[in-house]
């Protein structure tokens, strides 16, 4: 008998602290409509000094797990994709599994970036569907503003603090995920970036980049590839499964900018009605944004057993991709 992996449980949190674009204007030179018209932001969340990644993971956690109606000890794997890990090792999921008291799960990160809860989910799935675990939990989670020059205001307007998790499980019920396309293009790397304090002169050469460890991008050239990216990733999964636009119940995308996701919709052919959005209150939280924004609306619009739902993301790298999945809670 063939095992599906479906969503059984959603969690999230943010830090309390705002972070608004009247907060900004005090520290750059820039002004709430200038950042609403350009990005659909009007703030974001920052973490507590004594709150790291693996803090804000165990809180969406936490919630997750009860939601799926079982306990820390049944997970079978945990998966954190993140970009902003509390140490450089141990990975941010074995901080994550000790302090949830998981105690037979395995445990590592995934850093694909804005990407990262896209491919974790994926990566989840196929453990499940082989037969391997019945329980994964894949937490998304970043503290973005650690990384951030608050001197750069093409890039200190977009990112803020959050996490968000989902409990998949195993199902014999024709439920989960149903297909997916991921793609890489390391040619690109150069486009959007952050340096370690360790990183080597010659990497930082090979993509034209400065050794200040904050993040960089060109945003002209993001906004370009990411819509073309994330809509014909998208719109090969439709084809590939017979699907229309009309079919699609929720479109997910990566949270990056209100006029990227705006324009996937649009070459798509999903409606905004029907578009998961989360950016105006959290701004662009990396592999935290999909679960996020996920969490938002099945707690506000709902989702019901069966309907057809996408993730799609884009991400330095570069890297993009989508997800097709069937609603099974």
């Amino acid at each position: 008998m063939p095992f599906n992996a479906t969503i059984t449980g959603l969690g999230a949190y943010v830090p309390e602290r705002r972070l608004t674009n009247a907060d900004l204007e005090r520290m750059v030179d820039t002004s709430d409509e200038w950042i609403v018209t350009r990005t659909g932001i009007r703030e974001r969340r920052i973490a507590d000094p004594a709150e790291g990644t693996s803090h804000l993971a165990k809180r969406a956690a936490r919630e997750a797990i009860a939601q799926a109606g079982i306990e820390p000890e049944e997970l079978d794997l945990i998966i954190v994709a993140t970009s902003t890990p509390d140490l450089t090792f141990p990975p941010t999921a074995a901080l994550v599994q000790g302090g949830l008291g998981a105690k037979r799960a395995a445990a590592f990160d995934l850093n694909a970036v804005c990407s990262g809860f896209l491919q974790a989910y994926v990566t989840a799935a196929q453990f499940i569907q082989t037969g391997a675990y019945r329980h994964v939990l894949v937490i998304g989670a970043e503290t973005l503003s650690r990384i951030v020059d608050y001197e750069d205001r093409s890039t200190c307007i977009l990112f803020g603090d959050g996490a968000g998790a989902a409990v998949l499980s195993r199902t014999s019920e024709d439920v989960g995920l149903i297909d997916f396309v991921l793609h890489a293009d390391g040619t690109r790397a150069g486009l959007v970036y952050c340096p370690s304090p360790t990183s080597p002169e010659a990497t930082l050469k090979s993509i034209g980049g400065i050794a200040k460890p904050t993040i960089r991008q060109d945003g002209r050239a993001v906004f370009k590839f990411a819509v073309n990216g994330m809509s014909e990733s998208v719109l090969t999964l439709l084809e590939r499964n017979g699907l229309r636009s009309e079919d699609v119940r929720l479109l997910v995308p990566h949270q990056a900018n209100l006029r990227i996701m705006t324009a996937v919709a649009e070459r798509v052919g999903v409606p905004v009605e029907r578009t998961a959005n989360c950016i105006a209150e959290y701004g662009n939280t990396s592999a935290a944004t999909i679960p996020l924004a996920l969490h938002k609306w099945f707690h506000t619009e709902g989702l019901q057993k069966g309907d057809l739902v996408v993730f799609t993301a884009f991400a330095s790298g570069f890297l993009w991709g989508a997800a097709l999945l069937r609603w099974g809670m």
